[in-house]
This record gives C-alpha cells, structure tokens and sequence, in this order.
C-alpha cells in the first residue's frame, strides 16, 4: 500500500473538499504525460492504479519484432524473452516502467500537472459553493476600500462590493461583519467572480426570511418591494392563513422584528402594507400613511388616478416624490395624485362634494390644516405627482 500517498488524497479530500477519484485521474494523467516528456509518446503507455491502495504500476506495450525500427514501439525477441519467455513474434510485451528514470523536465511537468489540476479542483468547488448562495444573503468581513469599491472576505472567497451597489452615506471599517446579497456568481480562470449589493431589493426580502419565521416557511408571502436603498422601503405583504395578520407578523412584538432589519439596513425606513389583488385597494394601501379619498385604476393602462384631501397632498407625493414613486414601483402603476380641490376644479368630484361630505365638521377645515403645515413643509406640496411614476404594476381597483 503506497501510504503516503493516500494519505496526502485524504488530506486534500478533508481540508480542500477534492475528491480522491478526481487526484487520482490527474496522477494517472500527469504518469502519462511524463511518459510522453521521457520516451517522445504516450500511445503505448497504459497506468494501472489501485483506487484503494493507491499502488500503481506504469507499463510500456511494445510488439515482438523480429528487427526493431522503433524502440519507443518495439520490441526483440530476444529482449521480450527476458521479461516473458512465452512472448512470440507479434505477441505485446508489457515492458515496466519506472517513475524513477524520469528526467528532471518530465518530472516536473507532472508535478505541474497535478498542482494545476489541484488549483483548478480548488476554484471549482469555492464556484460551486457560493453558486449556490446566488440570489441569496452572505454575512461578509470588510476587509479594506480599493478606491471606491470595497473588498470583502466571505470565507474562502473574496467579493467586491461596487460603487454602484453601495447605499449613499453607509461608511464601512475594516473587519466590520456586514449581510450582502449575492446578486452573480461568475466562473473565471483566477477563481470565482462574486458580485454582491447592499442596494438589491432581494436583500430587505431575505432579511425578512431571515427574522421572521411566517414569511420563511411560506405562511406569510411577500408579494412585492419597492425600494430606495438608505432612505425608506415600501413591502406589501400576504397571508395565506386567515388567522395570521402578515404585517403584524413582519413588524413582530413592540416591532423587534422590523427593528431587526431596519438596524441591518442602518436606519431605513420600511413600511410595511396589506397586499391585495384589488388595484385600487392595493393603491391606497401603497400610498400610506396619506389618507385616499378615491381611487381609479384602468388595469389596462396600468394607471391610476387617486385624489387625497387638500391637507394630505403633500404626504401622499412624499418628500421629492418618494411616497408616490415608490408606490407607483410596487404597484407597478403610474399614479397621477390629486388633491380635493384640483378634482372639483376638473370636474371629477362635484363642486359641492366638500359640503357633502361635511369636511368641516369631521376635522378637515383650517384649524388641522395649520397643524398639518407644521409637521410637513409646504415646499413639498409643489413636488410635480406625476413624475417618474410609471415603474412597475397594478392590479384591478374600484372606489372604495
């Protein structure tokens, strides 16, 4: 039993998860190739290697010939007597080989061979590791900034989080533990190409997997994310069980769940909604916390004209347009938001719809509306509502 030789293929088996069948292909393949260095071919050459013992014999087959014209090929009579003395003309004599009389050049390529062969093994099962962590959360250590981009250790891999998928204004330092989600896992000559992000929708979804148990086994679903990474995320959520509120369980108890995740994404703000299959239903919901009058939703076009109260304006658009964008995102409607007045002066409420509504005795007259302006700057009220709003998709809506 060549013992020490199995016991470097266990080794390897152990420490580089390199099967023992495969190293053995390559010592077969690198005895070959020596084979061809020393004697000019390999045509003949026939390796025999115990895949238990890892013993191996390396034999040359060379004809029985009356006069040699080819000794790497050929074989006297007389010569193949003193291995066999039943050889006759034209019988094949499997003459020995030893490793040993290798020249220096043929042993070193097949030293080559085998390192090569190892390397290649290495890259192929750190690819197939992280292969299948695609589309999936990695926890990372940051290990320094190359200009913008920044290097991060995985493991047995290194990956590089791009300027591009960085969120504005997250500062990193060097062996700080970060979650990043695999967005590519490339196969290349130098190793595995891994490309991750901190600005990937997919990440609030697997952090959610990651901390609530609902959504991992499939009770709760998540139906579809908006986001702008490092200011705020909008996520409508589905139950499949009556009994299970989904945005209660995403928010968890006094909201450790949702802190959870908002503490990962560094302070982003994450609201979460009730999904529905109802467009217009889905749409107000996706505009909270602005308060909807009505909805009209035209599932064809995939848009959606809502009017909010006069005092509401401004929340439903959102600071520079972001409610209403990342409403229009998740819902994959373009949403035209106008307020009361705007919709009496069109003609799509009657101009006698404020008395009939009896706005101001439900608390909507001037006394709120000064209130109103002081938690939400009237700047915002001159955001354009139908801007960059034409995203993603709705569904079916009637007024409620």
């Amino acid at each position: 039993m060549n013992t020490e030789l199995l016991e470097a293929l266990n080794i390897l088996e152990q420490e580089k998860n390199i099967s023992k069948e495969t190293m053995l292909d390559a010592i077969e393949n690198s005895l070959i190739s020596a084979c061809k260095n020393h004697f000019g071919t390999s045509e003949n050459i026939k390796v025999i290697m115990d895949r238990e013992t890892c013993d191996y014999a390396v034999y040359a087959e060379k004809e029985v010939v009356e006069e040699v014209f080819d000794p790497a090929l050929e074989i006297s009579l007389e010569d193949a007597e003193q291995i066999d003395s039943a050889l006759q003309i034209g019988d094949v004599a499997q003459i020995p080989i030893e490793s040993k009389s290798f020249g220096r050049i043929a042993t070193q390529n097949a030293k080559n061979l085998i390192l090569q062969k190892i390397r290649e093994e290495e890259r192929k099962v750190v690819y197939d590791q992280y292969f299948e962590k695609e589309k999936d959360i990695v926890t990372g250590i940051v290990q320094r900034y190359v200009g913008r981009n920044i290097s991060i250790n995985l493991g047995r891999a290194d990956a590089m989080l791009t300027e591009n998928e960085q969120v504005k204004g997250e500062v990193f330092h060097p062996t700080e533990r970060i979650k990043l989600y695999v967005v590519e896992v490339k196969n290349t000559p130098k190793g595995p190409k891994i490309l991750v992000s901190r600005t990937h929708p997919e990440l609030v979804k697997r952090l959610f997997e990651a901390e609530v148990a609902e959504v991992k086994d499939g009770t709760v679903e998540i139906k579809s994310i908006a986001r702008e990474a490092g200011s705020r995320t909008k996520m409508a959520v589905w139950s499949n069980e009556e009994n299970v509120d989904p945005v209660g369980a995403c928010v968890g108890m006094n909201g450790t769940r949702v802190n959870a995740v908002v503490n990962e994404l560094r302070g982003e703000k994450i609201d979460i909604i009730n999904w529905s299959d109802n467009p217009a239903l889905l749409i107000e919901n996706a505009l909270s916390p602005a308060k909807v009058i009505s909805v009209m939703a035209d599932p064809d076009e995939k848009a959606a004209s809502v009017i909010v109260p006069d005092y509401q304006l401004s929340l439903a658009i959102g600071k520079e347009g972001q409610n209403a964008r990342l409403a229009a995102r998740l819902t994959g409607y373009k949403i035209d938001i106008k307020s009361e007045t705007q919709a009496i002066e069109s003609g799509e409420l009657p101009e006698d719809y404020m008395e009939q509504m009896g706005m101001e005795e439900a608390g909507y007259g001037e006394n709120y509306e000064e209130g109103y302006d002081e938690q939400y700057p009237q700047e915002y009220e001159e955001t354009p509502a139908d801007t960059a709003y034409d995203e993603i998709e709705f569904i079916e809506t009637e007024n409620e």
